[in-house]
């Protein structure tokens, strides 16, 4: 059995006031967490963060993590970074596909059909899994970069497409993803946990004194907390309460077959 890990963490973007705290932070953390209560090994994971982030590194470095897998190995792939949308112009109703953000946002994004297409290849009994700490429309405030809330050190993990030049939703509350309806669970080879739905915003924050997302921190958390044995099922749920309770107003979302999200997380 292989066990495999990419670890992207993006702050800093060439947009003004643009830059995040804690996704750098993000990315270590999850590479520690997986060496220190996994059995991954450090030389197996890759952790690619700010500049090193291009769309051509990032999808290169994903079709390494990728390549070669077989039943049984564990792969995973955790991104911290700027969320964005593009418009689908060829819509009568206002719809959007999901963009994360890589470091040459001012000429790329990734596309979640980039994303789909890669991991829709992977071999079944692939043990896969994503996490995705970053909002892709900004729907829940219309922030913009330097936009804050809760405080000085509160941050939206959302670019808006205005600052690249592009068009922007008339109605986001009503706007729809494509990903929905192209890519039902049921298919998903991945699993995958998210920071938040498409009508709000995964913050970025200092938590006791070290910058990182909330959805990640808490995260983390919830793993430790259940002293590392968890299913995914188990991880949403208690990821859930955790931001509640400390008033980030983001829900995490889980997608994948109902057999993956009882899973044993990581193993």
């Amino acid at each position: 059995m292989v066990k495999r890990a990419l670890c992207v963490g993006i702050n800093d973007y060439p947009l003004p006031d643009a830059d995040l705290r804690g996704c750098v932070n993000d990315a270590h953390a999850w590479a520690d967490l997986l060496t220190g209560h996994y059995d991954f090994t450090a030389s197996d994971i890759r952790i690619v963060t700010d500049a090193q982030a291009t769309r051509k590194a990032m999808l290169g470095a994903l079709k390494d993590l990728l390549q070669g897998a077989g039943k049984g190995d564990v792969l995973v792939f955790a991104n911290s970074s700027h969320g964005s949308y593009i418009v689908d112009a060829g819509s009568d109703e206002e719809r959007y596909d999901q963009t994360v953000c890589p470091y040459d946002i001012t000429d790329n994004q990734i596309v979640d059909d980039d994303l789909r297409d890669l991991f829709s290849a992977v071999p079944a009994g692939v043990h896969l899994v994503a996490i995705m700490d970053n909002c892709h429309s900004g729907t829940g405030t219309r922030v913009l970069p330097g936009s804050q809330a809760g405080g000085n050190t509160r941050r939206a993990r959302f670019l808006n497409p205005a600052l690249r030049g592009d068009p922007v939703l008339k109605d986001p509350l009503r706007a729809r993803p494509n990903q929905a309806e192209k890519y039902p669970e049921s298919d998903m080879r991945e699993v995958l946990l998210s920071g938040c739905t498409a009508l709000e915003s995964s913050w970025d924050d200092r938590i006791d004194g070290v910058f990182h997302g909330a959805m990640t921190y808490h995260a983390l958390k919830a793993i430790r907390d259940a002293s590392y044995a968890l299913t995914y099922a188990d991880l949403h749920e208690r990821l859930t309460g955790l931001l509640r309770e400390t008033n980030y107003r983001q829900h995490p979302q889980l997608e994948g077959a109902d057999a993956n999200k009882t899973r044993q997380v990581f193993t």
